[in-house]
């Protein structure tokens, strides 16, 4: 795969050359809030296009699917799918998890119209992102949280492995000052519906840890050893979960580094050979 581009190098995210995209495709309409996603595809598509669904950050409560730095891989064969999801203005936990999972299920509905192999389908996803991916990577055995948003109900959620940067993970762990934890504005309060102090069971149902078994998809970690909004520790509380469930896992800490890091070199190099043996030639976790 390419190793240049958006996340991974900090070029411009802007739809690259080699690359078309099918914009606002809507995907689901829950309680009447209209979902869309956008699908980045090469120009020359070689066969069925593996996919990568993208999950931006923002908190839970900001950001959206136009900004999607790794639309360059698009380039290396790959579909890209970038998905909004409902924010907290607008509803609370589960319901972002059930929209990414009707997005995946629209994919697989969809695949034969946009070149899509619907047997191969990875996530990548930073921040509250990374924290829905890594939920989709750990639930995939869990109907309660499926959900219905945009039906196509007879196609699975399946993900076949998971990349997430700098990941909240543990959301109990993640909000420790006393303040914080009584606070009904902060940003995990808000996804969960209330403070963590007293949502102690809300912020474990919203919490990806709260799920890892043997079942859970591979997941590739990527944190700043410095971030201090969501510390590294997230990150290293869920790949020793993984390890001890037996899942096959790499966290990479990249030192001296904060929220919101791009990828080095030599980790870039890592999750694009993560995805060729998990994603690209991995065995179908699809169906």
């Amino acid at each position: 795969m390419l190793l240049c581009g958006g996340l991974f190098c900090g070029c411009d995210p802007g739809v690259p050359s080699g690359v078309q995209v099918a914009r606002n495709l809507e995907y689901g309409r829950p309680d009447g809030v209209p979902l869309r996603l956008d699908i980045y595809s090469p120009l020359n598509p070689v066969g069925k296009l593996p996919v990568v669904v993208w999950i931006h950050g923002g908190g839970w409560d900001g950001g959206d699917k136009n900004f999607c730095p790794i639309n360059f891989m698009a380039r290396s064969n790959v579909a890209i799918v970038s998905i909004d999801y409902r924010l907290t203005g607008v509803a609370t936990f589960p319901a972002p998890l059930f929209d990414c999972k009707g997005a995946i299920r629209w994919v697989r509905a969809h695949a034969d119209a946009y070149d899509l192999d619907a047997d191969h389908v990875g996530i990548a996803g930073v921040s509250a992102g990374g924290h829905l991916a890594l939920l989709l990577a750990t639930t995939m055995n869990h109907p309660e949280l499926e959900g219905d948003v945009g039906d196509n109900l007879n196609y699975s959620s399946r993900v076949q492995c998971v990349v997430a940067f700098y990941p909240p993970t543990d959301l109990n762990r993640l909000v420790t000052d006393p303040q914080a934890r009584t606070n009904s504005n902060g940003e995990v309060a808000k996804l969960i519906g209330g403070p963590v102090a007293y949502n102690l069971d809300k912020a474990a149902a919203a919490s990806p840890v709260t799920y890892v078994d043997k079942s859970c998809a591979p997941v590739y970690l990527l944190h700043g050893a410095a971030d201090t909004l969501v510390p590294a520790n997230q990150s290293r509380i869920f790949y020793a979960a993984l390890l001890k469930a037996g899942v096959p896992a790499h966290l990479f800490i990249v030192p001296n580094k904060g929220h919101g890091i791009i990828a080095p070199p030599d980790a870039a190099q890592e999750i694009y050979a993560f995805y060729d043996r998990y994603l690209k030639t991995g065995p179908d976790s699809g169906k």
